[in-house]
């Protein structure tokens, strides 16, 4: 299928001309070669020469991961860079805007206003589910992007895969749909819809299931001229050695997420089970990440209590619809049992 992709691209921006670094230049003809291009210091350690630019065998193993083309493939520093990346490409400064579903991750809102980037809402139902009529409703020429975590955060539900359907074939931008809690959901990746969708974009990490969030390493997935342009437009060296080493290393590591994964999952149904019996819970809903949401009675207080108890919890009372609420991380077995405690401690001092 054609596609006019500079639709969605600033026109500004389409006929930059990036720059080259020198190991960019560099052709490996399968040889030893002496490197006098770069200018760095040439005695060696594990990290005197600058990384691969376009992180070449990275990408090769993660396409066999995720069963997709290298080509269609962008790694960014954590996933941050690429929300930033992706509205600056996209973006006019003060004539685009961004579309987000509230309550949401909130770096889409902060990165846009970085940017210069208009930002308009459309809250999530009462049952922070998409509000699929006012989203295409609030959509209009200069509405560039649309940003949907799924699962979300702060709320930890998935949302409906027709509902999502819907969007992408009738949504006038680009759809970004963030997976970064992917790995702990019952509901499917949008992945496999890429190569039917060419308006579709799907970022996922390394810092949640994979267990890498010191690394920073993101992964955007879409068509491979959106790809395209998004590696004209970054940093010449965004991925550092040490992390692309970490990653790979990982990648071989599957087994252990996924027994990891298996883990949390069985505590956060342990978790979830004891926050519905207490009395100062007002509501636990559920979750198809890594973490719960509650609400409470009083969330001020209930987070300075898990603070004396040494006990970190996000107070997340400040997303819209959630007041009073508190998002809890699922933890070790051995964290969950302190963490089960101090809840029932709290309830019994009611």
């Amino acid at each position: 299928m054609e596609v006019d992709f500079t639709f969605y691209l600033r026109k500004s921006l389409l006929e930059l001309s990036p720059y080259q670094s020198a190991r960019e230049e560099f052709v490996n003809y399968g040889r030893q070669m002496i490197l006098l291009d770069a200018n760095e210091n040439p005695f060696a350690t594990s990290v005197n020469r600058y990384p691969d630019p376009m992180q070449t065998r990275l990408k090769k193993e993660i396409a066999s991961w995720r069963k997709l083309e290298e080509d269609q493939i962008y790694l960014s520093n954590g996933s941050d860079e690429f929300i930033s990346q992706i509205i600056m490409g996209c973006c006019e400064p003060g004539e685009d805007h961004i579309l987000i579903v509230p309550p949401t991750f909130g770096m889409y809102k902060v990165a846009a206003k970085i940017h210069g980037v208009g930002v308009k809402e459309v809250p999530l139902t009462s049952e922070f589910q998409l509000d699929v009529p006012s989203i295409l409703k609030s959509a209009d020429q200069k509405t560039k992007l649309l940003f949907i975590p799924n699962p979300n955060n702060p709320t930890g539900n998935s949302f409906k895969a027709e509902d999502i359907k819907t969007i992408i074939e009738n949504f006038n931008g680009l759809v970004i749909v963030d997976e970064a809690y992917v790995e702990f959901a019952k509901a499917p990746s949008s992945l496999p819809m890429l190569n039917n969708y060419p308006n579709l974009m799907v970022c996922q990490t390394f810092s949640k299931a994979q267990g890498m969030a010191g690394v920073r390493l993101g992964m955007a997935f879409a068509h491979k001229t959106l790809i395209a342009f998004l590696n004209r437009i970054k940093a010449p060296y965004n991925i550092n050695s040490l992390s692309l080493t970490a990653a790979s290393e990982q990648l071989r590591k599957q087994d252990l997420v996924k027994e990891q994964v298996t883990t949390l999952l069985k505590e956060r149904s342990r978790l979830e089970r004891v926050l519905q019996e207490l009395n100062w819970v007002v509501s636990c809903f559920p979750s198809d990440a890594n973490f719960i949401l509650i609400r409470v009675d009083n969330s001020a207080l209930r987070y300075k209590q898990f603070i004396q108890a040494g006990i970190v919890v996000r107070n997340s009372s400040k997303s819209l619809g959630c007041e009073n609420t508190l998002r809890i991380t699922v933890g070790t077995p051995k964290e969950n049992n302190t963490l089960i405690e101090v809840l029932q401690t709290l309830d019994n001092n009611l």
